[in-house]
């Protein structure tokens, strides 16, 4: 080889927009409690539930499906001040969105507990660790936290996963065959992050190589991935 290479094309890393409607959301074993939860709405076993999982497992779709249907408000739990307590449940239904040990304001969500307690509302947390194992420095809180109930979105099983794939890659407009789906859900790591950085850097590398999205494609762009 010479190493003479033709022109490369360059891509531009635009957004897909992804459906968060209750029809979009695959369902199986790793969520079927969680989908429970947000489809029994309002026969909660308590009215402040935390909702659980990795990065990418389809906690915010959840939570969007839930407040569409409760007439919820989110907010992002990094965002919550004490002040905005009030408005933030003015509806009766609030989504905290991403609440991490040290990464909220231990008063305010204290307040925003005792407060929906008090009015009766109903509050979904969404975290990808259970509350009853943060850090909290405000006792009261910490206590709160720890009697929420905890719903767990697990790893997809196989079948998930691929099906997820196959809608990765319909967002994109990508017709793919099942080769190419058994290839990609083998050789990536089990999670519904790792299901969409591969359709995204496989869409990004099949237009600057301007070829299709197939099985060889796969082969070459993720063997460094494989396990």
């Amino acid at each position: 080889m010479n190493g003479t290479r033709g022109p490369r094309q360059l891509t531009l890393d635009l957004e897909h927009a992804e459906s968060y409607a209750r029809d979009d959301f695959l369902g199986g074993p790793s969520n079927a409690a969680a989908l429970t939860l947000i489809d029994s709405w309002p026969d909660w076993p308590n009215r402040a539930v935390a909702l659980i999982g990795p990065e990418g497992s389809g906690k915010s779709h959840l939570a969007s499906i839930w407040a569409e249907q409760a007439g919820a408000r989110a907010i992002a739990a990094r965002t919550l001040r004490d002040r905005d307590v009030p408005a933030a449940l003015a509806t009766g239904t609030l989504v905290v969105e991403d609440a991490a040990a040290a990464q909220f304001d231990e008063i305010a969500m204290f307040h925003l507990l005792n407060l929906a307690r008090e009015e009766r509302a109903f509050v979904l947390i969404t975290a990808r660790t259970a509350p009853a194992g943060w850090a909290i420095r405000t006792a009261d809180l910490a206590s709160r936290l720890k009697a929420l109930p905890v719903v767990t979105l697990a790893p997809p099983d196989d079948a998930l996963l691929r099906a997820v794939l196959v809608k990765l890659f319909a967002d994109r407009q990508l017709g793919v065959d099942e080769q190419l789906i058994g290839y990609v859900a083998t050789h990536i790591g089990r999670s519904f992050a790792d299901a969409r950085a591969a359709v995204v850097t496989l869409d990004q590398e099949a237009m600057r190589r301007q070829q299709p999205v197939n099985r060889s494609l796969a082969a070459d762009v993720l063997r460094t991935n494989e396990p």
